[in-house]
């Protein structure tokens, strides 16, 4: 297969499932050929990343990701994504594994918060307990000189609610109690904007995207930047050249 990028994926498996349905939906398509090439590592064993983050004595990610990307870099992929945010706790020691490119997506996510809000000097976030506790987005947000905004101590139990009881363990989405998260976060605490900091989030965006409030979703980003990615991989671009709008320091 010629020109292909490699998604590490299974994190949670419902997610990536959400991801890979955006790539395929969104590119436009006149026949067979025209869809992505893409090989889907779906490596639904991968220890709970939230665990580890909190707790060290917890099964290490970081050793199963690693044989995912190096087994992937074998392949010589154009470019890596990794549709889980928390996993990007790992990001620097992954992407150190190959000189193929590795899309950062949340970093990528809050540039297009800057991109898109100009004026917002500050974002709502809602995301797993793992991504809050060790900064992984405040970092990012601080870094473009944002503020961070994560609600009072009633959002994450909320949150929690809607990412395992109900996505990760039944594989619903509850649309109510998702929209009534992003409501607190925006009457209550002033979010004009509301980044989404985990792919579960992002599956309940694609399912119940019926509300009035503005949300910066990563996965959403990462999959518009796989396809404008790949396409210009096709067309001829050197992937190191495409990718390297998007590889931000």
């Amino acid at each position: 297969m010629k020109h292909f990028f490699s998604i590490i994926g299974g994190m949670g498996t419902i997610a990536t499932e959400s991801y890979v349905r955006l790539i395929n939906h969104r590119v436009k398509i006149k026949r067979d050929q025209d869809y992505l090439n893409y090989i889907l590592v779906n490596d639904a064993q991968v220890p709970d990343r939230t665990a580890y983050i909190m707790d060290h004595e917890k099964p290490n990610f970081f050793y199963d990701l690693k044989d995912d990307v190096l087994g992937q870099a074998q392949l010589h992929p154009d470019f890596f994504v990794m549709p889980c945010n928390t996993a990007h706790y790992f990001y620097d020691d992954l992407a150190a594994l190959t000189d193929i490119p590795f899309l950062h997506m949340m970093r990528i996510a809050v540039h297009k918060f800057v991109e898109d809000y100009p004026d917002e000097k500050k974002i709502g976030l809602i995301a797993t307990e793992g991504s809050i506790y060790d900064h992984l987005y405040a970092d990012e947000i601080h870094e473009v000189g944002r503020e961070v905004e994560l609600g009072g101590s009633e959002i994450q139990p909320m949150v929690n609610e809607l990412i395992y009881s109900n996505i990760k363990e039944k594989g619903v989405v509850d649309g109510e109690l998702y929209h009534r998260i992003l409501k607190k976060m925006h009457d209550d605490y002033g979010c004009n904007v509301i980044l989404l900091g985990c792919t579960e989030l992002s599956l309940a965006q694609e399912k119940a995207p019926d509300h009035p409030y503005n949300v910066i979703d990563p996965q959403s980003i990462i999959a518009d930047v796989s396809i404008e990615l790949a396409l210009k991989i096709r067309k001829g671009m050197d992937p190191k050249e495409a990718c390297s709008k998007y590889l931000y320091e």
